[in-house]
């Protein structure tokens, strides 16, 4: 089971957001890609998250990058309590 940002699904469902979920493996760099998308009406929300394995087999997130509304340039955060704290402030004014 794949539990990668599970607090973040959590808070999303209990604000009445709609999320999508994709899985990308890449075939000239190490790092997998998990694409989740979220939005009210529209998916337009975008997280990517680029982790890797431990040689303990544990998944370990490298950085996950947040657009809000088809945003150029992505805030990134290093963790998901990082993540959380942002959303806090700017998801509910959208």
């Amino acid at each position: 089971m794949f539990i990668i940002l599970s607090r973040t699904k959590q808070y999303l469902r209990k604000n009445g957001y709609f999320y999508k979920k994709e899985y990308i493996r890449p075939l000239l760099t190490p790092d997998n890609i998990y694409i989740f998308r979220f939005g009210r009406d529209r998916l337009d929300n975008r997280l990517i998250i680029r982790y890797s394995h431990k040689w303990t087999g544990r998944q370990r997130i490298n950085e996950i990058d947040l657009r809000l509304h088809k945003q150029k340039h992505p805030r990134i955060f290093e963790n998901e309590s990082e993540l959380l704290n942002y959303l806090e402030g700017h998801l509910l004014k959208h």
